[in-house]
């Protein structure tokens, strides 16, 4: 029960990697916001939740909006008083498209979803860790956010900022007994990465993905959900500001 009593933060878990972060932190004692734009899925992971004896309650937010963020902590601190741990891990892929090619719609729905929610996330968690004097923050980034990633510009460019923002974040905090780091997927199967919708749009895509990948498969969501939880536990009490790849050994 390593999350005994604690009030934990997840956006983007109606589905895939935070749907199963959220999953886990209830079954080691947590209690979970569940925090998505979509309604369906966000009840869907609280009803599982439930089922198997946890506790967790869900908050339809669109977290690219300030105003909906804001909103959203002065649901969680009316109701529960503090937070605890934040997992920031909502997020969209964006079109595929080369760099010239990239459309600027396209590009401002990434940024607002993918950067400045984290942001706008991160401004208010803080804000309440400081009065608190504890907690931790936990910011899904990806490996694009570590390297380059051909025909996903605003995704790869998004990604890139929420590592600078850890980081940033993460030092400016250490002192004040928060904790701020950023975990770094490859390529997971989710909705979001589905490689027979990948294979539609590019024949054989996917497989030259998986080529990349020195382990030769994809992540499982319970893969990266578990390293989530190590860096959000007592376990990684000394670990702060870094990016970490959950990558079958891609950007080794």
């Amino acid at each position: 029960m390593e999350f005994k009593d604690k009030i934990i933060l997840v956006t983007g878990a109606s589905s895939g990697i935070g749907q199963v972060a959220a999953q886990l932190f209830a079954q080691e004692g947590g209690t979970v916001i569940v925090a998505d734009i979509n309604e369906k899925g966000g009840q869907e992971t609280v009803k599982s939740i439930e089922e198997n004896n946890g506790k967790a309650v869900f908050i339809k937010t669109n977290v690219a909006r300030f105003e909906e963020v804001e909103k959203l902590m002065e649901n969680i601190l009316t109701q529960f008083g503090r937070l605890d741990i934040a997992v920031n891990n909502a997020g969209i892929s964006g079109n595929i498209a080369r760099t010239a090619d990239t459309r600027i719609e396209d590009w401002d729905k990434v940024i607002a979803v993918n950067a400045s929610s984290v942001f706008y996330c991160m401004k208010l968690e803080i804000q309440q860790m400081l009065k608190q004097e504890s907690g931790i923050i936990l910011n899904t980034s990806s490996i694009a956010g570590l390297r380059g990633l051909p025909n996903s510009f605003a995704y790869c460019a998004s990604k890139h900022a929420v590592i600078g923002m850890t980081k940033t974040a993460a030092m400016e905090y250490a002192k004040k007994n928060i904790r701020i780091n950023a975990i770094c997927p490859v390529f997971t199967v989710t909705p979001l990465f589905n490689p027979e919708v990948i294979d539609q749009m590019i024949p054989g895509m996917s497989e030259k993905f998986k080529k990349n990948i020195p382990m030769k498969r994809f992540a499982e969501p319970s893969e990266v959900a578990q390293a989530m939880l190590w860096l959000c536990s007592e376990k990684a009490s000394f670990v702060t500001g870094q990016a970490m790849p959950v990558d079958g050994g891609i950007t080794a």
